[in-house]
């Protein structure tokens, strides 16, 4: 691995005619890892393993590098992986053989090795795809993260020592399992990491919003399902309003409106169109004047008051956006501040190198790098904006998500401070 620092980085490139290029061309990932730094042993606790899926994007990266083709990767070490399911083109057991990591028996095993000690230095939850029910009235997706969590803190408790945990996207479909799983962490004091891979993904332009800011109103616009997608649009704006003066405080209410009521809640005040069009700008390919998004079923406002005062929307935009964007009103600037969370759209999928970067670096350090609160937060909404459209567009009063916080200081994949450097084409 190279032992360069971004510094040394850019002014390398500069010199050999690549200032442009830098930081989406550069042909290698670079780390500021120390050379004799020992790759720590990880376990993988999954849904399934197949071409695409979160756990290849994820677990791939540290077996084959970053941009999984044998190049540069973490200094990590897979040593175990268990899979609740088995995909039809599953690539567990071929890589099992092909790296020599355990396929364990269960969740306990996978943690011990078969032994009676935690032999590993941290676990990946990766609860995501495979084939699990939908709750009946809001469809939300029964992903088992919750039994994944549970299972590896048993272990934990059984062999007397926890180490870090990282839970991928949302804690649960259920406000109440995500809270049981932040106060059990809390509570036995280990490290744990969870959320999106979009909050770290490329900003296209750069934002990176002072801490203490005053921002007077914010949107997120997304697309996709309206739960699974919906959620990364609402980290990616709670990853930039978090960061206001106060930082986060909480949200007081939540309503999810569709249709006819996406207009009617533009009237009232409780989104900004002005702002919409701000992110439209940096969204490639979205017509600027149309509206038509409104009357698709899977487009939803997700409308959120917050404890301070602020209000905050989401629009899920289909039809619309094919991406992710968000805009803020800063006190006492005349112009909206906008940025395209940008992703790699397709293998390696260079976004989830940030995110198994991040647990990394939560491992050696002791700490989460972000708050886990903000992926607490964001399910608690998900989940009362899921029951809001299933139950006649209800606006819910949350003194549930009295989740207050401060931002963490982990920086985006092109950051200024970012020490991870990939090409996001």
């Amino acid at each position: 691995m190279l032992h360069l620092n971004r510094r040394k980085v850019l002014k390398s490139a500069a010199a050999a005619g690549l200032g442009a290029m830098v930081p989406g061309a550069l042909l290698w990932p670079i780390r500021a890892m120390a050379k004799e730094a020992e790759p720590l042993p990880v376990a993988g606790v999954i849904t399934e393993y197949r071409t695409a899926s979160h756990a290849d994007v994820i677990l791939g990266k540290i077996l084959e590098g970053y941009r999984q083709d044998g190049g540069p990767g973490p200094g990590l070490k897979l040593v175990s992986v268990f899979t609740d399911q088995f995909a039809a083109k599953d690539l567990c057991r071929p890589l099992a053989q092909k790296y020599g990591f355990r396929l364990a028996s269960s969740i306990d095993d996978a943690v011990t090795l078969g032994t009676n000690e935690v032999q590993v230095a941290g676990v990946l939850s990766v609860g995501e795809h495979g084939i699990y029910p939908y709750t009946p009235d809001t469809k939300q997706h029964m992903y088992p993260r919750k039994r994944f969590f549970d299972e590896i803190v048993a272990t934990f408790r059984r062999c007397g020592k926890a180490v870090p945990v990282f839970n991928d996207k949302h804690l649960s479909y259920r406000w109440d399992e995500a809270l049981a799983m932040y106060e059990t962490a809390r509570a036995m004091n280990f490290p744990f990491l969870a959320g999106s891979s979009v909050p770290l993904a490329w900003r296209q332009p750069v934002l990176d919003l002072p801490l203490g800011c005053e921002i007077e109103a914010a949107v997120g616009v997304g697309y996709g399902g309206l739960e699974a997608y919906g959620y990364h649009a609402l980290e990616a704006l709670q990853s930039l309003i978090e960061r206001r003066r106060g930082g986060e405080t909480g949200v007081s209410s939540v309503q999810a409106v569709q249709g006819d009521g996406i207009q009617q809640a533009e009237h009232d005040g409780r989104w900004s169109r002005e702002l919409f069009e701000a992110a439209l700008k940096v969204l490639p390919g979205a017509p600027k004047d149309n509206d038509t998004w409104r009357n698709n079923p899977n487009s939803a406002a997700y409308l959120v008051e917050h404890r301070d005062g602020l209000k905050s929307a989401t629009l899920i935009a289909e039809g619309l956006a094919s991406q992710f964007a968000a805009a803020v009103k800063l006190k006492g600037r005349p112009e909206p501040l906008a940025t395209l969370f940008a992703l790699q759209p397709g293998p390696p999928y260079g976004h989830f190198a940030y995110l198994v970067d991040a647990f990394e670096q939560t491992i050696r350090t002791g700490r989460a790098v972000s708050p886990v609160e903000r992926t607490l937060l964001t399910t608690g909404v998900l989940d009362r904006a899921m029951h809001s459209l299933a139950e006649s567009h209800q606006r819910f009063e949350t003194p549930e998500l009295n989740v207050a916080y401060q931002p963490g200081d982990w920086p985006f994949a092109n950051h200024p401070k970012s020490h991870l450097i990939l090409p996001n084409n």
